[in-house]
């Protein structure tokens, strides 16, 4: 089953678990829509701003350094709370051998706290770094932040005891779109793929390793 099947089916699980009030959800993905973000967003050709975050064990990442030895994958999810960043972070996990065989590194980020990010990693036996995007810093430059609405901060917080407060360090109920992107050597970004739908719309690996392929393809013709 593909991820987006996947989401698919655990999304029409929530809906029929939630009813009438899983409209509150759907209201909120038609704002974000609507309000332009995903225009705003990083996209293909331009430079990727440059970042260095903390992983679940404290030690320090920068994009740069990363790119010194080739393409970096990038993958924002919301946090360990959400079981389809969950789906989407195992899909990534599975693709991983193809993924570094390309000569890529693969990186997600939230905006949770390293200790729940090293919980995520444990859990789903994630086996690369998983960052900590405190105050959503990185997710701000790449255009991919939101604030909660009432409505949805309100629900999460009753039907499933979320507290983004405590998870994220701060009282915003900031959180990012789901946001894929794949930066070649050079900073530029290659592949860019946002989505305000944080149920289904998220990128397949597939996609993300064609044009990995592309850019491994196009160095060695440059080099031959």
């Amino acid at each position: 089953m593909s991820l987006h099947e996947e989401s698919v089916s655990f999304r029409d699980n929530v809906q029929k678990m939630l009813g009438e009030k899983f409209d509150i959800f759907t209201s909120q993905i038609d704002a974000l829509t609507a309000s332009g973000i995903v225009e705003r967003a990083a996209r293909v050709g331009q430079l990727a701003p440059e970042f260095t975050l903390p992983d679940a064990y404290g030690n320090q990442v920068s994009l740069s350094s990363l790119l010194q030895k080739g393409p970096v994958v990038l993958s924002f999810y919301r946090g360990e709370w959400c079981p389809f960043c969950n789906l989407e972070l195992n899909a990534y996990q599975k693709a991983l051998p193809e993924i570094t065989g390309l000569g890529a590194t693969l990186l997600a980020i939230s905006p949770e706290k390293p200790d729940l990010g090293l919980a995520t990693a444990e859990q789903y036996q994630l086996t690369f770094p998983v960052l900590s995007d405190l105050g959503n810093l990185v997710a701000r430059a790449y255009g991919l932040v939101f604030t909660t609405s009432s409505e949805v901060k309100a629900l999460q917080m009753t039907a499933f005891n979320l507290n983004l407060e405590e998870r994220n360090g701060d009282a915003s109920w900031e959180i990012p779109i789901p946001g894929t992107f794949v930066i070649d050597s050079f900073r530029t970004i290659r592949f860019a793929h946002v989505d305000p739908d944080y149920f289904t719309g998220r990128a397949n690996p597939e996609a993300v390793l064609a044009v990995l392929r592309s850019i491994k393809d196009s160095l060695q013709t440059t080099r031959a």
